[in-house]
Parts: C-alpha cells; sequence; structure tokens
C-alpha cells in the first residue's frame, strides 16, 4: 500500500518552528555514555542472530569495576588506559523462560553499585491497522503471531541512575536500539532515548529512579516512538 502525501506547511513558517520546537522539548536528553553501550550491545545481539532469549546486564562505571573487583576488570578487558566513565555491561546469567520479563524486572532492586541496567528482547510488533490487541497476554501472543503485518524486532533498552548532584526524584536517563528482522541491517536500527516509554520506565524502577513518562501505559504494551508504527505485544519471544 503507497501512502499519501500529507500536505505540508511552507518551511520556515511560525507553525512549523513551534510544533518542532515543543517535540524536541518533551525528548529526553540523550546520555552518550548511555548510548555507547547500548549501541555496543546492540551489535553483540546482532553478531548472535536472532531467535535468541531474553539478556540482562547491569551497567557498571569502568572505573568503578577496576577498583572493586581487578580480576574481573581484566577478564573483560579494562586496563590503566580504559575511560573510567565507560559504562560496562554484566550479563546476569540465563533467565526463567517461564517467566514474562516485565514480571522479572518488577521484582529487581539493584544495589548502587550498579549504576544502570539493561534488556535485549525479542517482541513482535503490529500495525496500528491491525485494531485492538487482546488484553490477555496468552491470547495477545497468539493474535500478534497470526496476524500477517506482524514484525519481528530487537530491543536493546537500557537505564541509567541519575547523575550525582541531580534533584532528589530526577528521572534517570534512558536509550533504546531496535532492529527489524525484515530490515536486518546496521543502517536500519532505530534508536532514541523513549522508543519504547513503558520497557524503559520498568528499568528505572529497577534502579530507584522516577520514570521519564509518568502515565504511560504496562510496559510491554506500548507503541514504540518511531516512524515505524507498532503495537508492542506483552509476550517475549
Amino acid at each position: 500500500m503507497t501512502d499519501q502525501p500529507t500536505p505540508q506547511p511552507e518551511p520556515g513558517t511560525p507553525a512549523e518552528h513551534d510544533e518542532h520546537d515543543e517535540h524536541e522539548e518533551l525528548r529526553p536528553a540523550i546520555d552518550p555514555t548511555l548510548r555507547g553501550a547500548v549501541l555496543e550491545l546492540e551489535q553483540h545481539a546482532a553478531a548472535a542472530g536472532w531467535d535468541q532469549p531474553a539478556q540482562l546486564f547491569a551497567l557498571v562505571p569502568a572505573g568503578e569495576l577496576v577498583a572493586q573487583d581487578p580480576d574481573m576488570a581484566a577478564l573483560v578487558g579494562l586496563g590503566p588506559d580504559t575511560d573510567p566513565g565507560v559504562l560496562v555491561t554484566v550479563e546476569q546469567g540465563e533467565l526463567p523462560p517461564e517467566v514474562p520479563l516485565e514480571e522479572l524486572l518488577a521484582q529487581i532492586e539493584w544495589p548502587e553499585e550498579v549504576r544502570g541496567a539493561a534488556v535485549v528482547v525479542e517482541r513482535l510488533v503490529l500495525p496500528p491497522s491491525a485494531g485492538e490487541v487482546p488484553v490477555d497476554p496468552e491470547e495477545a501472543a497468539a493474535f500478534a503471531a497470526g496476524h500477517p503485518d506482524r514484525e519481528e524486532v530487537r530491543i536493546v533498552a537500557a537505564a541509567r541512575r541519575p547523575q550525582a548532584g541531580t534533584p532528589a526524584g530526577s528521572p534517570g536517563s534512558t536509550y533504546c536500539a531496535m532492529r527489524l528482522r525484515s530490515r536486518d541491517d546496521d543502517f536500519a536500527v532505530l534508536e532514541a532515548p523513549d522508543l519504547v516509554p513503558g520497557l524503559l520506565d520498568l528499568l528505572l524502577s529497577t534502579l530507584g529512579a522516577a520514570p521519564q513518562t509518568p502515565g504511560t501505559q504496562t510496559p510491554g504494551t506500548e507503541t514504540p516512538g518511531t516512524e515505524t508504527p507498532g503495537t508492542e505485544t506483552p509476550e517475549d519471544q
């Protein structure tokens, strides 16, 4: 199906600038260190291929890991020349496949030395034209799996505690990368601080941080905020 072009205002009109400025103000700022960790994880996940179970990672600053556990630091290739602010990803082992990821995250409270957390998970997304998705997780998964317009995606989502010196109750930073199976190319990876708000807010909650987007939908049922429309089903792939 070919989309019909939508009439656009002339470039440079006040309305265009106002709408753009409002959008930029609402979008969370990019944390470059967190973005680097997410993109590194995305590359590792891409190399492993599709049809993988969900993975959970702790994010620890390289400098703190070298100081607290030099043996582990050496094992992951950290040395005296490593930037101490770089976030090191530490995989948390195999996750129980019978427990939904969102349920598992709701039970986690990271210790202070863990500065952030990340997940890698495969999902099915549906276009808005798919209609109403069933509320029951099993029915929703079956509905998505049988829909002809379903799209498989791999999501790498991460959150980080607020930086030292920020006001109490401030939200932490978040970042996300999403790869579509139908466009499995490094140049087609979507990335932004707020692609899957519910999942990102749930990661923030494991760190005791305030959510970026109060009032968002239940994690795992939101529509990813990208140019690729889709409604995420609550079933891990």
